[in-house]
């Protein structure tokens, strides 16, 4: 397979990476104490939490589904890493509607909260699912 083929992101990209996501995010869905850190948490450390997920899934990608090779692939690595992490956050967005954890209406930044929190482990996930056909 070519190295431009192999780079596209296709519906198995998005299957995988949805698989993935839902792998990490449902044992942490059912956690109470990411509900409560949803409530709780402050936003300087939802943002660190939000940079370190974004950090850790640009350090995979990098090393495993680019093999560290994006001099002439920057935008293709960039739009992999925004995907990986849209794609993992819808998941836990209806894992924890699933479980009504997820208060939109009454508590939008509390879902937002709950949202980021579990996406962190849901997007690693989604990238080493992503990455297992990525030779």
């Amino acid at each position: 397979m070519q190295i431009t083929q192999r780079l596209r992101f296709n519906l198995e990209d998005a299957s995988q990476i949805t698989v993935g996501a839902f792998a990490l995010a449902v044992p942490v869905a059912f956690s109470e104490e990411a509900w409560d850190l949803g409530a709780s948490l402050p936003l300087l450390n939802l943002l660190l939490i939000f940079c370190l997920s974004i950090s850790f899934l640009s350090i995979y990608a990098y090393q495993s589904v680019f093999q560290a090779d994006i001099k002439n692939r920057f935008a293709v690595f960039l739009w992999r890493i925004v995907i990986a992490y849209l794609i993992a956050g819808l998941v836990v967005a209806l894992v924890l509607l699933a479980f009504d954890k997820l208060p939109l209406l009454s508590e939008p930044i509390i879902a937002v909260k709950r949202i980021i929190i579990i996406t962190m482990p849901a997007s690693m996930g989604a990238i080493v699912v992503d990455s297992f056909d990525k030779e």
